[in-house]
């Protein structure tokens, strides 16, 4: 397919426990780093533990270094949620600057793709709000940023202008749809374009006491993403870049699907492991 080397497709995060001996394989040692193995097939992967806490840029390091031996893998990386999600105070200069920091390593062997803003359904376009995003985006800036909403009201043309003015990418997100969520879309705001694969497990998506694996237990079958494959075409011709990241990852099903994503977008079956194939065997086995 034309416009495919721009295309990235990975999986959100690599440290779960249910993914032992599903994705990565039986009595796979500590020697080898999960975003090593899985840079094999993907050449991007979103990194989650950056959402939790700022790390030492010791550990990022370490990060760059297990990718080494793949000169066209990117990570992208999550904004810690004080930014984001604890938004009665604003943590202080010195946690921009110690999350700065933290990705100075990947920044300077050019693998960072993209930082992801993250915000919750409840985050709603207010004027605080549109406050809010605006110190994070001057506190952020030179970065290549990429914001995520939940809720509808901020796909509105006043976002959308001003992301395009500032290099800013709005990230399209497949997600349970409630009132006010936002729905599908295929936008371009900045060089690089993203898409995040949340599931639809609508039953569980705010049930109270769902845990993240609850939540995010969803296997997207090939004719739910063929509409999905149609909108990431049309932005691979808008876009100088594609991220694709699939977050459904309880007992691998994001490797699944991405591997899905990457088949009908390349138009090549990839060889997928065997034990991989051993829990997933009606994958592609017509």
């Amino acid at each position: 397919m034309e416009n495919v080397n721009r295309l990235r497709v990975g999986p959100a995060g690599w440290s779960y426990d249910d993914w032992r001996g599903i994705v990565y394989p039986p009595g796979m040692g500590r020697e080898t780093h999960p975003a090593a193995y899985l840079a094999q097939f993907f050449d991007t992967i979103e990194i989650n533990s950056t959402f939790y806490r700022i790390p030492d840029p010791k550990m990022t390091k370490r990060w760059a270094d297990a990718v080494s031996d793949f000169p066209n893998f990117r990570y992208t990386a999550k904004l810690w949620q004080g930014f984001t999600h604890e938004r009665d105070s604003w943590p202080g200069d010195e946690h921009v600057r110690a999350y700065k920091d933290a990705l100075q390593p990947l920044f300077e062997r050019n693998i960072l793709g993209a930082v992801l803003v993250q915000f919750p359904w409840s985050y709603k376009r207010t004027q605080s709000s549109r406050k809010h995003l605006a110190r994070i985006i001057e506190a952020f800036d030179g970065l290549p940023l990429c914001v995520e909403f939940r809720h509808a009201s901020w796909h509105h043309a006043s976002v959308l202008d001003g992301f395009r003015e500032r290099g800013i990418a709005f990230c399209n997100v497949d997600q349970p749809v409630f009132n006010d969520s936002l729905e599908p879309t295929e936008e371009v705001t900045a060089p690089m374009a993203y898409v995040r694969f949340h599931g639809q497990n609508k039953e569980n998506w705010f049930k109270e006491g769902a845990g993240r694996n609850a939540r995010y237990d969803y296997l997207y079958s090939e004719e739910e993403l063929a509409p999905w494959n149609q909108r990431i075409k049309k932005m691979l011709a808008a876009a100088q870049e594609v991220y694709v990241v699939t977050n459904n990852h309880f007992r691998g099903q994001a490797i699944i699907n991405a591997f899905d994503i990457q088949t009908a977008l390349t138009g090549s079956t990839p060889t997928i492991p065997r034990h991989l194939k051993a829990a997933y065997p009606l994958w592609r086995s017509e």
